[in-house]
């Protein structure tokens, strides 16, 4: 994938509202990846914590919301704690999920649940998803 960088991308308003969202600027990261490694939801991932920022810094939205990844972070926090350079990534993937939302993109349909899976679910799994999954 060919991308080219330029100053309008990098300080997008998408780069600019995730920041906003966040209260940190993204700069810091210099692809380590310590956050990637040490995600326990990375194999179900298709872009791993680490492309993920470097993709909010330059600004590639539509490569963001074509991933899963997002949607599938836990937010367990993991990936904060191992950044050397402190970058809360588990806040900039909130940030980028209520992006998402504000659009009203809808990624689960919820009458597309079978009885028998919601009837096994935990109530606060199934609030938890929805909110992170629903507009």
């Amino acid at each position: 994938m060919r991308v080219e960088i330029s100053t309008k991308r990098i300080y997008s308003d998408f780069v600019k509202k995730v920041e906003e969202i966040n209260g940190q600027t993204l700069p810091p990261c210099y692809q380590c990846g310590k956050c990637s490694a040490g995600c326990p939801m990375s194999f179900a991932m298709e872009l791993l914590p680490n492309q993920i920022i470097r993709l909010v810094q330059l600004g590639l939205e539509e490569d963001i919301a074509k991933s899963n990844t997002i949607w599938i972070c836990a937010s367990c926090i993991t990936c904060s704690l191992r950044c050397p350079r402190g970058v809360d990534l588990a806040r900039v993937m909130e940030a980028l999920r209520l992006i998402t939302m504000r659009k009203n993109i809808d990624h689960v349909k919820i009458s597309e649940i079978p009885q028998e899976t919601i009837a096994e679910l935990p109530q606060l799994a199934m609030v938890g998803g929805f909110r992170k999954l629903t507009a």
